[in-house]
């Protein structure tokens, strides 16, 4: 397979393939899949993956200009860092990292930190690219990132929007699927950091096996 793989992960991702049968998606989409499945065990994942027209060739495009890969939690980050480092060697942030004291401010502290993130990463910044971000955690924060774009903020490379939870997912969800954004994202309740770094794994894996 390649020198990045571990020996076990690419028997998992033997088995996998053998499981599965999506001829509606294109290798790079299966790859995602492939991925998410192998982080969550669960193949009926498949029946609520979404990709938007060209996102992961879009997403791998980003990744291989220089995009920083910009995270909802610290865990997601740390997930994904040690592929970055033997991949692309892509940045990764965590909007936590933006966070300011303020109370008043009626945001959860993701949302407060994307906000921030969102200014210093494309006002302040001088990568022409835009970031790629991923949710697993934090569909307020989501809710949050299409509503400056809504109002004229830079738009993501791609949204990854995979939070899991019950209060206000599935509504964040719906609201990215009605943009036009590049976007993966898992509907229903289910997501969760560790999906949402896989799929950026899968893409910082393709950009060396292609």
């Amino acid at each position: 397979m390649t020198g990045i793989d571990h020996p076990i992960f690419s028997e998992s991702l033997q088995y996998i393939r053998s499981r599965l049968d999506c001829p509606e998606l294109n290798d790079l989409e299966q790859q995602v899949l492939e991925r998410v499945i192998h982080s969550s065990g669960d193949f009926s994942i498949q029946d609520n993956l979404r990709f938007s027209a060209n996102a992961c060739q879009i997403g791998l495009s980003a990744l291989e200009e220089g995009a920083t890969i910009l995270t909802d939690t610290h865990m997601a980050a740390a997930a994904i860092a040690p592929m970055a480092a033997r991949t692309l060697r892509s940045t990764v942030k965590c909007v936590l990292d933006w966070i300011e004291i303020d109370e008043e401010s009626g945001f959860t502290r993701t949302a407060k930190g994307i906000e921030n993130a969102w200014i210093d990463l494309t006002e302040n910044s001088s990568n022409d690219t835009h970031p790629l971000v991923l949710f697993g955690s934090a569909p307020k924060a989501l809710e949050v990132l299409l509503g400056l774009v809504s109002k004229g903020a830079v738009s993501p490379s791609l949204i990854i929007g995979m939070p899991v939870g019950f209060i206000n997912v599935i509504e964040s969800k719906l609201l990215l699927s009605k943009t036009d954004l590049p976007q993966i994202r898992i509907d229903g309740h289910r997501g969760g950091a560790a999906m949402a770094a896989a799929t950026v794994n899968a893409l910082l894996r393709a950009s060396v096996i292609k």
